[in-house]
This record gives structure tokens, C-alpha cells and sequence, in this order.
């Protein structure tokens, strides 16, 4: 055996390092991939932590205040969201009484802040008060819906009849310039309107609004 060997000892110790060669390789193989695997981590961790949060903001409806009057169960003031209709602020209020007179309300309104819901009375004299008018701050202490101002900029024809020296044709000539020049900007632009004078003003000026 030693004899063989020492005739091969050269083939051996070839043999030999090869061996050792080829370990030597694997190995150095295996430290380059864990630490190819250990760099590729904490780069995946970084580009997730560049990656910018992108949080969809909620934004919440604005709280607004009304106040419903007349023929409803329970009158009062009520909190209530921008965007929500005029039925939606009734129901909340218990509904209307059996003496409410419906054909006189706009239920599908839009309601706004300090806005007054006047509910009437079937066979109501005096101004009836439609849906969404507001109301002179200097008579809100408790008054009637007398006291409440018709808003020229929303109110349609039939509304607008309500006024004193305003008929059919005065109401339409109010409806046409709102679309034609748009909103009033002033109680005072009413005069623009054919057939409205001094005096005729004078009877509306204390009970017409543009807000």
C-alpha cells in the first residue's frame, strides 16, 4: 500500500487539493448568499419604509343648526349635517301635526345654517312662511312665523304671491331675473323689477330678504 502511494503520490496529493479547493468554494459560496440574503432584507425593509402612507383623509359633514317651527310634535332647534333636506330635519322633529298644511312646504330642500322651518297651519292667515326662509335676528325672541322674512333668491312664484303687492306676473318678472341676472344682491335691486316702485318696496323692504 505505501508502495502505491508513494508511485502515486503526486495523483494523491493532486486529488488531495482538489478537494480541499473544491470545499474551500463551497464554502465561500455559501457565506456570498447569506449575505446576498442579509443585504437584500433590510433593502426591502428601507424601500417599504420609503414607500409614502398614503392616508385617505375622512372628512367629517359640517354640523350646522335649524330651527323648526309651526306644525311639527316638537318644535325647537335641531343639529343637523350640511346636505341634509328639509324632510330629513322634520322627521327628526317628530313629524307634522294632522293640522299641518303640506302644500306649503318644500320638502326637498336643502338646509342651511340658522335656517328657519316654518311649518303652517291649514288655513293659515296672514304670510305663510315656506320652508327655508330665515329669520330677522331681531325677532327670533319667540315670535310667530309672521315674524319670519321670505328669501327672494330661493323663493319660487307661488311663495313669492305671499307678499304683499306681488301677483302672478310680479312673481314671474322675480323668478326670471333671478335666472337671467342672477341672485339679488340687495333688497334694493327688487326696485328692478317692472311694476316694483318706492311704495310697493316700502311695503316688502321689512319682509323680504336675500340671504
Amino acid at each position: 500500500m505505501k508502495d502505491w502511494m508513494y508511485e502515486h503520490k503526486v495523483y494523491v496529493i493532486i486529488t488531495v487539493m482538489i478537494a480541499f479547493a473544491a470545499i474551500f468554494y463551497f464554502l465561500e459560496e455559501s457565506k456570498s448568499s447569506v449575505s446576498d440574503v442579509e443585504n437584500i432584507v433590510p433593502q426591502e425593509i428601507k424601500e417599504e419604509k420609503d414607500i409614502p402612507q398614503v392616508q385617505e383623509e375622512i372628512q367629517e359633514p359640517e354640523m350646522i343648526m335649524v330651527d323648526v317651527k309651526g306644525q311639527v310634535t316638537m318644535p325647537g332647534v335641531y343639529s343637523t349635517s350640511q346636505g341634509e333636506r328639509v324632510i330629513d330635519v322634520i322627521h327628526r322633529a317628530g313629524g307634522l301635526t294632522e293640522n299641518a298644511d303640506e302644500s306649503q312646504v318644500n320638502f326637498a330642500e336643502h338646509v342651511q345654517d340658522a335656517m328657519v322651518i316654518y311649518i303652517p297651519a291649514k288655513g293659515e292667515a296672514g304670510i305663510n312662511v315656506p320652508a327655508g326662509t330665515t329669520v330677522n335676528p331681531s325677532n327670533t325672541g319667540g315670535g310667530t312665523g309672521k315674524e319670519a322674512k321670505v328669501n327672494v333668491n330661493k323663493a319660487d312664484e307661488t311663495q313669492l304671491q305671499n307678499l304683499p303687492g306681488i301677483g302672478p306676473s310680479k312673481a314671474a318678472a322675480i323668478t326670471e331675473y333671478r335666472e337671467t341676472s342672477g341672485p339679488f344682491k340687495s333688497v334694493e335691486d327688487l326696485k328692478n323689477i317692472s311694476g316694483i316702485g318706492d311704495k310697493t318696496f316700502e311695503k316688502l323692504k321689512d319682509l323680504i330678504t336675500i340671504q
